[in-house]
C-alpha cells in the first residue's frame, strides 16, 4: 500500500519562485520536500497555539469566570494601551 499520494497544487508565482530558489539552492532534494516541510511546520504551529490555547488561556478564561473581578474592562485595556504608545511614541530616537 502506498504511503504517499499525489496532488496538484497551484502556488501564486512569488511562492513558486521560493519553492524552486530552495531545491535550486540545495536546501531540499525536491519540490516535494519543501511543501512536506512547509507542512511539518504548519503542524507544530497549530500544536503550539492549541498547547497555549489549552494551557494558559483557557485556565485564564476559567479563573476568570470563577472570579469577574481578576477581569479587566476594555476600557482600562484601550487606556492603558494609549498610554504606552503614547510613551513610545513620544521618546526621542
Amino acid at each position: 500500500m502506498r504511503s504517499t499520494q499525489q496532488l496538484s497544487i497551484t502556488l501564486p508565482i512569488d511562492m513558486a519562485n521560493l519553492v524552486k530558489e530552495k531545491v535550486s539552492a540545495g536546501e531540499y532534494a525536491s519540490e516535494s520536500e519543501v511543501v512536506r516541510d512547509g507542512i511539518r511546520a504548519l503542524l507544530a504551529r497549530d500544536r503550539a497555539v492549541d498547547a497555549w490555547l489549552a494551557s494558559a488561556v483557557a485556565q485564564t478564561y476559567d479563573a476568570t469566570k470563577t472570579n469577574p473581578e481578576r477581569g479587566v474592562s476594555a476600557a482600562a485595556v484601550r487606556e492603558r494601551l494609549q498610554k504606552e504608545h503614547q510613551n513610545a511614541t513620544s521618546k526621542p530616537l
